[in-house]
């Protein structure tokens, strides 16, 4: 979140001092001498030699390093970890406690390996291929390798075409284009997510698909970088990707992938970085908040006219509007006074509704001032630190500020950060919260360079900002009816501030808006190299920070920075968009690239946007693609209007029908991210993840798929009434006529799509566990019937999963529900382990695209009893099946249609 009000300004400066990356004729850099390897040894799976450079140093950026360390690791049959090192001095790597590596090595045979490391002597290059096809995958041949100090370049060649997707956080498009594009990985805080710049986080990941295969490839480094994709270098339209990094080694880990299922690849990658963390059931209903709501009386308000206008709201949110002076950790006593924000909360959980609180990491600078948080950081000395040993200054919301060392032993075993949690969060005398929300943990400063007074900036920018509202009185009675229902010197060194190459970092100088990258923390590590993680880390510390409140229970965490891992900890907003149809539809390929590629999955965009004003339409559309959000917030800025759901009757309609199909679908929304935290099985996912073949899919992010069975294809056209879609040579069948629809790997025009209706297709060969309806919250719907939607495939087959648990805890000591469904031969069959008690009925099954009504219908129990003949009925024109049962979601059964 930035504000609006001094945006102009921070604009202004922005874009004055925007860098362009460095670039240099690559024939030059091809001319470089590169190395020769030298002493090869080859042990199993492992292969280590010396890299000697080859001839007069090119000395581009620096003092070329004249031997390195080269090992190569075959970790498993699916990945080879290739990484080179200086021979001669250690030099700066991720950090273990930051990224722990995967372990293993290959006890077999490395021939027996999906994919093979190959390399040539002199001078040295090396190549990752396919084994079973020969097919190269990754090759550095006449492209030089460059090691020198602050400068790492490697490149590799591509197909023509080629499919590359990842290398985020961005807002361009899923498919990344091969046209001269620079991939920029260094945090910043991007107002308005401008595409074709670097944004809040880093993935240094990439897929590549091909019609022989999908495979990835991986470099673990945090160091800034560009990342150039370019056609432009050959007359063949042959395309390169070149790795400049600023520092740092190369740990790359290529990913085998598969030659015919996109997911194994995924898979892997959640093998390197952690399958993402569990989140509680209540999550995944609606979320509100605004930058803006003016006090306690706004934000009871807004809860209020939710319940009103019966639309289901779960979680209310606040932001920064309700710290004194924009300090973390404190409640402004005369507009969010304590005891009334607790009157909130109680209230919203005696609805069975939650409560999330905005936490940034930028701590006031108060010395003497009383305020509890400073003073205990500075007892602790928990403080980034500048070169000379005094505390960093930044300038954020408070003011001048200090930036926790996440780094520091007081915050790595939890002295500081938890304690803080446990002090202003409880639930005795505190806000009691049930989730956090963190953000500018780029981190953000306002401070303009050289920022040589960060006092004096923020007179300027008066900061912290003044309340302009009346002050509300402090007895205004709330919900009514409804409650009752229920001063450092900036020492600089040229070195890490202005490295010989310049990264194209939309802020400008990489200090720009940001941390001194000069900064120390408290195990040496310096900013230039540790800025990109400061996000994760402090996503990592806030999770154990809740963690501890509430032992045993998951928490939510949403994030704004993220580093490649985050999703282990942590889900992901997409930070400070514009209310436009752009963003709206761009908001489509931000989630697929989280949620699809970086293991990231409980992921969403503001809906309705969050700059600027939005319009009843685009909030309308924009509700709708957001029930597929995996997380679904209404959020926006203090200068935009208001833009609840409630404020438009056609947004309200849109809003009421959109939660009714997300809360039917809710567990099947679970057991799709329970499967991910099981084997890292992507939640959202391109068309081409499912139909790899089919080269028409591999630019389409306009469409996507949740889970292996939901086809979601918005409007995404300006105040438009049609959408034309991609339908695959696929059976499909309409989520809520149930009519079939036969793909033909062509566009398909729908008209007549009203603002409140999305279209939405179940995917054949699949079964859904879906409520018989929507509730006004989770916990009620929990105690809602189910239905099973059989969707069967051409071939007549379907199937699907069920998981349930308590959907709260961490370690689920009343069991699980873990369910198949099978279809086939005209036979339902329904198995599993029932170890959790779900405590409501199958009220029914529907079996979809029956040319003709059966003669009869029966219910087996597994132990062979039959239940009796099931009452059914038959839709000739929409070819459902529906049959009723009413029984006890506690065991094993069958379904039986008889022609």
């Amino acid at each position: 979140m930035v504000r609006v009000r001094i945006i102009p300004f921070l604009c202004a400066i922005t874009f004055a001092s925007s860098t362009s990356a460095t670039w240099i004729e690559p024939s030059i850099l091809d001319a470089c001498p590169g190395y020769n390897l030298t002493n090869a040894v080859s042990q199993g799976a492992t292969f280590t030699a010396n890299l000697v450079l080859a001839g007069i140093a090119c000395n581009v950026f620096g003092t070329d390093l004249e031997i390195l360390n080269l090992t190569v690791t075959y970790q498993s049959e699916n990945r080879i970890h290739v990484k080179i090192t200086d021979a001669n001095s250690s030099r700066y790597e991720v950090p273990q406690s930051v990224l722990p590596r995967p372990n293993g090595t290959l006890e077999s045979s490395t021939r027996s390996a999906a994919i093979q490391f190959n390399y040539t002597t002199s001078p040295f290059s090396f190549m990752i291929y396919r084994t079973s096809t020969n097919e190269t995958l990754f090759t550095t041949a006449s492209h030089p390798l460059i090691f020198e100090p602050q400068y790492l370049r490697v490149k590799t060649a591509l197909p023509r075409n080629a499919n590359i997707y990842g290398l985020g956080e961005h807002s361009d498009s899923f498919r990344l284009s091969t046209f001269n594009t620079t991939r920029t990985l260094w945090s910043r805080d991007a107002y308005e997510i401008p595409t074709g710049t670097n944004l809040y986080g880093n993935h240094p990941i990439y897929f590549d698909h091909r019609t022989t295969g999908t495979h990835g490839v991986f470099l673990l480094n945090s160091n800034g970088m560009d990342i150039k994709i370019n056609d432009t270098e050959s007359t063949d339209g042959n395309v390169t990707l070149e790795y400049n990094v600023l520092g740092g080694v190369l740990d790359f880990y290529f990913l085998a992938g598969s030659e015919d299922n996109p997911l194994e690849v995924s898979k892997q990658y959640a093998e390197i970085v952690g399958t993402p963390a569990e989140v509680p059931y209540w999550s995944f209903g609606l979320h509100q908040c605004r930058f803006g709501y003016t006090s306690y009386v706004d934000v009871a308000e807004v809860i209020t006219n939710y319940s009103e206008a019966s639309i289901p709201l779960e979680t209310m949110w606040t932001d920064i509007d309700y710290m004194d002076r924009r300090r973390i950790f404190t409640v402004d006593p005369t507009y969010f006074p304590l005891d009334r924000m607790r009157e909130i909360i109680d209230c919203l959980h005696a609805h069975d509704q939650k409560y999330i609180l905005m936490t940034d990491p930028a701590v006031a600078y108060a010395p003497g001032e009383g305020y509890g948080t400073y003073d205990r950081g500075t007892a602790l000395d928990v403080w980034l630190k500048m070169p000379n040993g005094s505390a960093e200054l930044a300038l954020v919301w408070p003011g001048v500020t200090n930036y926790p060392d996440w780094f520091h032993p007081s915050i790595q075993d939890y002295s500081f950060w938890t304690n803080e949690f446990r002090l202003f969060y409880n639930s005795t005398d505190g806000i009691d919260i049930d989730g956090a929300w963190i953000d500018m943990n780029e981190p953000s400063n306002f401070c303009v360079l050289p920022c040589t007074d960060p006092f004096q900036q923020a007179q300027e920018m008066d900061l912290p900002p003044p309340r302009t509202a009346p002050a509300p009185d402090p007895d205004t009675p709330i919900f009514g009816n409804w409650s009752s229902n229920s001063s450092s010197s900036l020492t600089k060194r040229d070195d890490l501030l202005n490295p010989p190459y310049t990264i194209q970092n939309a802020a400008g100088n990489l200090s720009a808006l940001t941390s001194w990258t000069n900064a120390t923390h408290a195990n040496g590590l310096v900013e230039y190299d540790t800025h990109n993680l400061y996000g994760t880390m402090m996503s990592v510390a806030t999770r154990a920070a809740m963690l501890a409140r509430r032992p045993g229970l998951r928490t939510l965490v949403i994030t704004r920075s993220t580093f490649a891992g985050a999703g282990a900890h942590v889900g992901k907003w997409l930070g400070d968009n514009f209310s436009s149809w752009e963003e709206y539809r761009l908001s489509i390929a931000g989630m697929l690239g989280m949620a699809g590629i970086y293991q990231v999955p409980m992921v969403g965009s503001d809906i309705c946007g969050y700059a600027e004003n939005t319009t009843s339409t685009l909030c309308a559309r924009w509700a709708m693609l957001g029930g597929f959000y995996p997380f679904m917030r209404n959020h926006n800025a203090d200068t935009s209007i208001s833009q609840e759901f409630y404020r438009w009757p056609v947004t309200a309609q849109a809003a009421k029908n959109i939660l009714d199909i997300r809360y039917r679908l809710m567990d099947y929304f679970y057991t799709t991210f329970h499967q991910a935290s099981l084997d890292g099985s992507p939640v959202l996912r391109a068309l081409w993840y499912k139909y790899p073949k089919d080269t028409s899919t591999y630019s389409i992010d306009l469409q996507f798929l949740f889970g292996p069975s939901i086809l979601v294809s918005p409007v995404t056209d300006e105040n438009s009434t049609s959408a034309t879609i991609y339908l695959p040579n696929d059976t499909f069948y309409d989520f809520l006529t149930l009519e079939p629809v036969t793909g033909a790997s062509s566009n398909v025009t729908l008209t007549d799509v009203d603002f409140t209706e999305i279209p939405v297709h179940i995917i054949g060969g699949s079964i859904l566990p879906l409520r018989v309806n929507g509730t006004m919250t989770t916990t009620d719907l929990r105690q809602t019937d189910f239905e099973i939607v059989v969707a069967p495939s051409k071939g007549g087959n379907a199937s699907g999963q069920l998981y349930v648990d308590d959907g709260v805890s961490l370690d689920q000591m009343n069991g699980t529900t873990a369910i198949t469904f099978e279809y086939q031969n005209g036979i339902l069959t329904v198995n599993g382990t029932f170890g959790y008690d779900v405590g409501v009925n199958v009220a029914g099954v529907k079996i979809l695209g029956v040319d003709q009504s059966p003669r009869n219908v029966s219910v087996v129990y597994q132990s062979g009893q039959v239940v009796g003949n099931g009452t059914f009925e038959y839709d000739k024109v929409m070819k459902v099946v529906d049959v009723s049962l009413g029984i006890p979601f506690d065991g094993a059964f069958e379904v039986h249609l008889q022609e």
